[in-house]
């Protein structure tokens, strides 16, 4: 069977094909994947291609996808990262088979499994200490030598196990290992460690265990447990796949499912290591996991990124094996074309010039009509008021300027957006000697149509001061001015310092008092900006710049 037959001609790739193969050769008859996350942390740019990987093929061939969270390491786990990740999946449009499952749920078949090996004489107990271990283990060039414990009866062994899940012995004293082959090329096949002593509080099995497995243990034992068919794992798993293949080889399970590897996502401007990322957030560096500045899921969707884009996004970086680093700018623009396409527009004048227009009536207003998509009629119009005294963006004047400057200059006009033609007369200045306030005209004869005997220089936004709204507007950047911040021996020296500009005083059209938590706008002239998820009320209006609405960044790594 084909997979146009399968999936309705979606793009293929090497993992589609292999899948393509199985089910053909009758290997497999349904498709089983699982999504197996770490809770501890929260979710980023990388792992969101391992999603839409992994349950992106179980919806498209009719099959299902686990979540599991691999739970073997207590100390850095918490139920606050789990609850997010769960959330961040739903976010981005999918939902996994079943109940959510843990390697917790396996801990007592996997205890038996380990029990297994050493009955069959493929496991030991081993009292070197770390250090120890790997000196031992040799090196790349060098084969490792074996343990002097290496060769314990299998019935000391087990009492040794035992007693260990007994808490009868301190952290890190001891240690079950499987025996493999301390001179294999594959350092991974070198007697790894199975289980190790730490009496630390679990999740969710609490004090029950003080001995817990590792991950190459865990992992393919609870892929087996599960039925999964397909165990997609990025590229630095791969010289883990023999061991992960032995395990299941020599104990009792009849489920062996084959795993796959593809190239981990990177990208340029930022970081996906979760050590690294915490030490942003421990450093307060930012402010929490979910600050729209980082890379995790939760981030982005505060910044106002959408599940959509993000989904286009990793459909754009494709499934290879090569591994390679994937340009911001792709991301930016996959949020740019949904935006464009689905954001209402609205004005918002974020470093505000007051204007007054000398001939327009005091006691007068005028409610204007403009578009909430310029393309789209069905989204409808929203109301704007037109009065004397108005704001417009500082950066929309100038005092003198050349041809190429389409804005507000002294004794020239431009058109705001969606109104009147104004020509500027005079400036004010304050007691510092900065432009306070402009005094301009205005032509009345101008609204939807052209001037007849003079041009305007170009359109500009506005707000009405009477008719507009004080918010805290939050210019949100990269957050590295290095493309490869991982490079650097300390990423703190590669922050980018205007990775956040706040506005406190920004003056927005009225219609922004409706805006619900994580709406997203074009601010039309500015980017696209995003209620914030947390503090934004119609009390507290604060906007998250979203994207910029050209690649500001070309010209700057041109001139570098």
């Amino acid at each position: 069977m084909s997979e146009s037959e399968n999936i309705g001609n979606k793009p293929t790739n090497f993992i589609r094909t292999m899948i393509d193969n199985d089910i053909s050769s009758g290997k497999h008859q349904s498709i089983i994947t699982r999504f197996p996350p770490e809770p501890n942390g929260f979710l980023h740019i990388g792992h969101a291609k391992s999603i839409c990987l992994n349950f992106g093929i179980a919806e498209d061939y009719q099959g299902r996808c686990n979540l599991r969270f691999d739970d073997t390491n207590p100390a850095k786990e918490e139920s606050a990262y789990a609850e997010a990740i769960a959330k961040d999946v739903q976010w981005l449009g999918f939902q996994w088979d079943g109940e959510i499952r843990h390697s917790a749920d396996y801990f007592d078949r996997l205890y038996g499994y380990a029990e297994e090996l050493i009955e069959k004489g493929l496991a030991y107990v081993c009292e070197l200490s770390m250090q120890q271990m790997r000196e031992y283990r040799g090196t790349l060039t060098e084969k490792g030598k074996n343990s002097p414990f290496r060769e314990r009866p299998v019935d000391e062994n087990l009492a040794l196990l035992r007693k260990m899940k007994a808490g009868k012995f301190d952290d890190g004293s001891l240690a079950l290992r499987a025996k493999i082959d301390m001179s294999s090329p594959n350092i991974n096949m070198r007697d790894p460690v199975i289980y190790r002593i730490k009496k630390a509080h679990h999740i969710r099995t609490g004090d029950q265990w003080c001995i817990y497995p590792t991950y190459d243990f865990t992992h393919g034992i609870s892929d087996a447990i599960e039925g999964i068919t397909h165990s997609l794992c990025t590229l630095e798993f791969e010289d883990h796949r023999p061991l992960y293949d032995w395990f299941l080889d020599n104990i009792s399970i009849e489920c062996h499912p084959q795993q796959i590897e593809f190239s981990r996502l990177n990208l340029e401007h930022t970081i996906t290591s979760k050590r690294k990322l915490n030490q942003l957030v421990t450093e307060e560096v930012v402010d929490g996991w979910d600050d729209p500045r980082m890379p995790t899921i939760s981030g982005m969707r505060r910044r106002g990124y959408s599940a959509t884009a993000i989904r286009d996004f990793i459909a754009r970086t494709g499934v290879t094996k090569k591994v390679h680093t994937v340009e911001m700018s792709l991301l930016e623009n996959s949020v740019r074309e949904d935006l464009g396409e689905n954001a209402p527009r609205a004005m918002a004048v974020l470093n505000p010039l007051k204007i007054t227009l000398t001939n327009y009536a005091e006691d007068k207003t005028e409610e204007l009509l403009a578009p909430r998509h310029p393309q789209k009629e069905a989204m409808g119009k929203r109301k704007i008021t037109f009065s004397k005294t108005l704001y417009i963006d500082r950066a929309d004047f100038r005092e003198s300027a050349n041809k190429k400057y389409k804005r507000l200059v002294l004794g020239k006009a431009v058109r705001l957006r969606n109104a009147y033609v104004i020509t500027c007369d005079e400036i004010k200045l304050d007691e510092q000697g900065e432009i306070c306030e402009l005094l301009c005209r205005y032509d009345e004869n101008t609204l939807g149509k052209n001037p007849a005997d003079y041009k305007a220089k170009g359109v500009i936004h506005w707000v009405s001061e009477q008719h507009s709204a004080v918010a805290k507007v939050r210019l949100y950047d990269r957050l590295f001015n290095v493309s490869n911040p991982a490079a650097e021996t300390n990423i703190l020296d590669a922050l980018n310092p205007d990775c956040l500009v706040t506005i406190e005083q920004a003056r927005v059209e009225l219609s922004l008092k409706d805006a619900k938590p994580e709406e997203v706008f074009q601010f039309e002239r500015e980017g696209y900006f995003c209620a914030d998820r947390y503090v934004h009320s119609e009390a507290n209006l604060v906007f998250n710049r979203t994207v910029t609405l050209r690649d500001s960044w070309v010209k700057i790594e041109a001139k570098g």
